[in-house]
Formats: C-alpha cells, sequence, structure tokens
C-alpha cells in the first residue's frame, strides 16, 4: 500500500511575502511550532525561508548586551535576501517514499506541495518519518 503524501502534508502552511522583513519571519518562528515559511509574490511559490536561513541571516550579537544598530539592522532585510529560491517541491499524489528520496537527494527538510502550480501543503521530514513509524505499526 502507497502513501500519498496529501495524506500527510500539512494544509495549513504559512506564508510571507518576498518584501517581508525577517522582523516578520522572526515573529513567527518565535510564535509557532514549525521551521519553514514559504515566501510568495501574487500567490505564488518562490522560495523557502527555513530558519536555519533566518539565523543564519542575522548578527550573532543580536540581542546580547555588545549588540550594535548595525547589528539591529539585519533583522531590516528582506524574505528575498535570505530565502532559498528555485524550491524543489512535490505533487499531492507523490507517494511518501518519493518525498523522501527528493528531501535526502537535495538536503532539504521540507517540500512545498503544488498542485497544477498551486501552493495546497507543504510536507516535511517530521511529518514523514510519523507516517512511516504509523505504517509500520500497522503490519
Amino acid at each position: 500500500m502507497t502513501i500519498k503524501v496529501e495524506t500527510i502534508m500539512s494544509s495549513r502552511v504559512v506564508t510571507i511575502d518576498m518584501d517581508d522583513r525577517l522582523t516578520v519571519a522572526k515573529e513567527i518562528f518565535d510564535n509557532a511550532p514549525f521551521h519553514h515559511l514559504l515566501v510568495t509574490e501574487n500567490n505564488q511559490l518562490q522560495g523557502v525561508l527555513s530558519e536555519r536561513d533566518f539565523l543564519r541571516a542575522l548578527s550573532p550579537h543580536l540581542g546580547q548586551i555588545c549588540e550594535t544598530e548595525r547589528d539591529a539592522e539585519t533583522l531590516q532585510k528582506r524574505a528575498h535576501q535570505v530565502m532559498s529560491r528555485k524550491p524543489v517541491t512535490i505533487s499531492p499524489e507523490s507517494s511518501i517514499e518519493q518525498a523522501s528520496e527528493k528531501m535526502l537527494e537535495h538536503g532539504i527538510g521540507s517540500l512545498p506541495v503544488l498542485n497544477n502550480g498551486q501552493l495546497v501543503g507543504i510536507i516535511t521530514w517530521k511529518d514523514l518519518l510519523k507516517a512511516f513509524i504509523n505504517y509500520d505499526e500497522t503490519l
């Protein structure tokens, strides 16, 4: 039995605009239990901003006693300046094995799910791991 991506993907996705500042991303990452934001322009997927990309773009002195104005300005960068472009995507009809292979091949932790070019969800490595564990339990 093949499990499809649409069965385990999250259909509630959080997007930010290409021109949103990193302060917006910080607010979301600080208050939500996920690590990937999908970056859109005119409702079309343009990139992925992972929490790792976000943290790499910030000054390590941010929030420290030694923080300078220049450090604080790193939060004023725009999403498009630090996001990963040309994101690897998958269709909802694909199998979770195909999703796993894509993530491993590209060294990524999530895949935006597109149906006929429209963003319909996201699947992460945690979703896949849970699916494989649950599948093994039913055997």
